[in-house]
């Protein structure tokens, strides 16, 4: 049986970063992943600005610009059909130039990491599913599953980090995953053609019965991705549920009698041309692929109850897209995660305990951001609301910079998540009328 230092289970962004920043500290790392690349993902296919740094650390980022991808200078948002407002990325403070977020089909950028995982001495098995966990006393020491010919397999390593995103094993294995309160969400994707955007952002347009992205990824593509919740909370006993959405299923394969009746492609077109403002954007294009679709966008995570196991990426847990992709997390959760495993390989020690320390810094990092989601899930789907706040972020642009500096990960959350901005935030979007409970939204 093979044994290395650690093992990794997904060569996504997640896996490959983890895989390269153990590699770089020196550990004998294998990646495996069930797919043959490159394969592609439901993906809004944006990486904030604040993952540069990390990509270029990971020696990736001018391999990811040889790629031609599109660089965007901030975001878009059209509430309920109303004008866009484009809001830049706050100027560093340092160099007084504003970052932008590379835009980049996730097709081509999982495929370029898992490459340079290889080239960097990484022993790679795709098309390797991991099915089961090998323990001894308690705690993970390898793992086991099937190759494409349906022949089993076991690796033995000291640590097992599991990248596996929201269908991983470990989920699995041991029940871990939170469902979220409320309504579960929906994704719907496809590149299209031919579509011209008035400008380098990523354009978002809020209406029932949800949210859409569009950006370009370079090369006369553009990523269409709508994401609608399973039911309206919004929607009381004596109004109607709208079309389409009355049957839709809280888990579950995303087709046919799910949809109303509709095919998974006609959903999609019915509800994005039911947006005047997304009509308009996309009447002269064509869609160039099926339409793809993934479930449970929001979910968190119960902690890891055996030592010799870590979590990092989506399989910790998903942030709804509409707060910032998911890459940006994925990558850092991965940095936050070799430090903890470096020191593990220090002091002989994987146990569940001293890995916790993992857990908590990653609290410390990202609970700003998930809070920040989940008021923001509270404004969005109430069009009243909705438009009040556009319209406070539009008499202030520098809330309006602050706010995607932070979903563009290069301002801290507490910029925003704090009670002085969102009293200022809500005073201005509520004058004269009664404040928002922020208990109901939390």
């Amino acid at each position: 049986m093979n044994s290395y230092d650690v093992i990794v289970i997904g060569g996504g962004p997640a896996g490959c970063a983890m895989a390269l920043d153990l590699n770089h500290r020196g550990y004998d790392v294998a990646l495996c992943d069930q797919a043959k690349f490159p394969r592609d993902k439901v993906c809004g296919e944006f990486i904030s600005p604040g993952a540069d740094p990390i990509l270029e650390q990971l020696g990736v980022l001018s391999s990811i610009e040889a790629l031609s991808p599109k660089r965007l200078k901030g975001v878009a948002i059209s509430s309920y059909e109303s004008a866009e407002l484009e809001i830049d990325y706050p100027a560093s403070t340092e160099t007084g130039l504003s970052p932008t977020s590379l835009s980049v089909r996730r097709y081509q950028l999982d495929a370029l990491l898992l490459k340079q995982v290889q080239s960097a001495g990484v022993k790679v098995f795709e098309q390797h599913k991991i099915t089961d966990f090998i323990f001894n006393e308690g705690c993970v020491v390898g793992v086991k599953g099937w190759d494409k010919t349906k022949t089993t397999f076991s690796l033995k390593a000291k640590l097992v980090v599991d990248a596996g995103g929201r269908n991983a094993v470990s989920l699995r294995k041991f029940n871990l995953k939170r469902e979220p309160k409320g309504n579960s969400k929906i994704a719907f994707s496809a590149h299209w053609q031919g579509v011209c955007l008035p400008q380098d952002y990523c354009y978002m347009h809020i209406s029932r019965p949800g949210y859409t992205g569009i950006s370009s990824v370079g090369n006369g593509r553009v990523n269409v991705v709508l994401v609608v919740e399973t039911q309206e909370k919004s929607l009381n006993q004596n109004q109607k549920v709208l079309p389409g959405m009355s049957q839709l299923p809280r888990r579950g394969v995303v087709e046919g009698s799910a949809l109303g009746g509709d095919k998974p492609e006609a959903f999609y077109h019915r509800v994005l041309m039911q947006n005047a403002r997304r009509r308009k954007m996309l009447e002269g294009g064509e869609r160039m692929e099926p339409v793809r679709s993934v479930e449970s966008l929001a979910f968190a995570v119960k902690p890891v109850p055996c030592g010799g196991l870590m979590l990092v990426g989506d399989a910790t847990g998903f942030i709804d897209p509409f707060t910032g992709e998911g890459i940006y997390l994925s990558l850092r959760s991965s940095q936050l995660a070799g430090e903890v495993i470096h020191s593990g390989f220090q002091n002989s020690n994987f146990s569940r305990n001293f890995l916790s320390v993992y857990d908590e810094r990653r609290k410390q990092e990202f609970g700003g951001k998930f809070l920040l989601s989940r008021i923001l899930q509270g404004l969005i789907y109430n069009r009243v609301l909705c438009n009040r706040v556009m319209k406070s972020l539009s008499a202030n642009r520098v809330f309006a910079e602050s706010l995607v500096g932070v979903i563009g990960d290069i301002l801290p959350a507490k910029k925003v998540v704090s009670l002085k901005f969102l009293l200022q935030l809500l005073v201005g979007a509520f004058k004269g009328k009664a404040v928002l409970d922020l208990r109901k939204v939390l």
